[in-house]
């Protein structure tokens, strides 16, 4: 998507002192941004609170990242939201992400609506709680025409067994005779995965200062530019999108060349 320059300019006017609108190309924005949201737990500790105003803090900023992609031009925005480990965390905690999920999607519809946003859920929906995912299927359903940015949050996702469902979802139409193995190739894998119709993501955003994927769209980062920051997830900002898309305009992308 292009820009609109004027919407673009007036979103970032008051620039703080290392980063400004004019420090990156515009013509040259990613086309697929994705994040790994670290830093909810640590953000709320630091401050005295409980985890939980760490995780609403943290809808924040997921909503200013939003805002950002569209303005921006994102084509897709793509978020780690709650991984098929985090099923682990105390009871009580999971289930207030899954409640505030449910409530957070109610209230920014409006948002997705105005910003003519379509909606994706990267993951097994299935295994959620049933107000969570009725929704889930609502926003999904409200949604589906729109055709500005793609904005795909990853809940109860986990790459090792999305890619397993993949290989399961392709053996069974090998198994009925639909397909033949020699026709499995990387574009019919990819289409048997949650990210199925997306581009790969051009750039993944990790807040909190931690250097690793967490089982994260491994398939998908083959050729994809990393950018750690320590800002944790809660206190990240348009300006520090603005630094990394910096960061990534920097780089000379080979894609295994020369």
């Amino acid at each position: 998507m292009r820009p609109d320059l004027q919407e673009l300019s007036a979103y970032y006017a008051a620039a703080p002192g290392d980063i400004a609108l004019g420090d990156i190309d515009v013509a040259r924005i990613p086309a697929h941004v994705s994040i790994i949201m670290d830093g909810n737990g640590r953000w709320a500790a630091k401050r005295g609170l409980d985890r939980a105003r760490g995780h609403v803090a943290g809808v924040d900023a997921l909503r200013e990242a939003v805002t950002a992609g569209v303005r921006l031009g994102f084509d897709v925005l793509s978020a780690y939201a709650f991984s098929t480990e985090n099923w682990r965390r105390p009871k009580l905690e999971v289930d207030l992400l899954m409640s505030l999920f449910a409530k957070t999607l109610v209230a920014e519809l409006p948002l997705f609506h105005q910003e003519n946003v379509r909606l994706l859920f990267l993951g097994d929906l299935k295994a959620l709680p049933s107000e969570t995912y009725r929704v889930f299927m609502r926003g999904l359903d409200e949604t589906a025409d729109h055709d500005g940015m793609t904005f795909a949050l990853a809940v109860n996702y986990g790459s090792r067994a999305e890619i397993v469902h993949a290989a399961h979802e392709l053996a069974r139409l090998v198994r009925s005779g639909e397909i033949d193995p020699d026709d499995i190739d990387q574009d019919l894998f990819s289409a048997h995965l949650y990210t199925a119709g997306l581009p790969d993501p051009d750039l993944l955003i990790r807040t909190s200062g931690e250097l690793r994927l967490s089982n994260y769209l491994l398939y998908q980062l083959a050729y994809t530019e990393f950018h750690a920051t320590d800002t944790l997830w809660p206190d990240f900002t348009r300006w520090d999108m603005l630094r990394a898309i910096r960061a990534f305009q920097s780089r000379s992308r080979r894609f295994g060349g020369v």
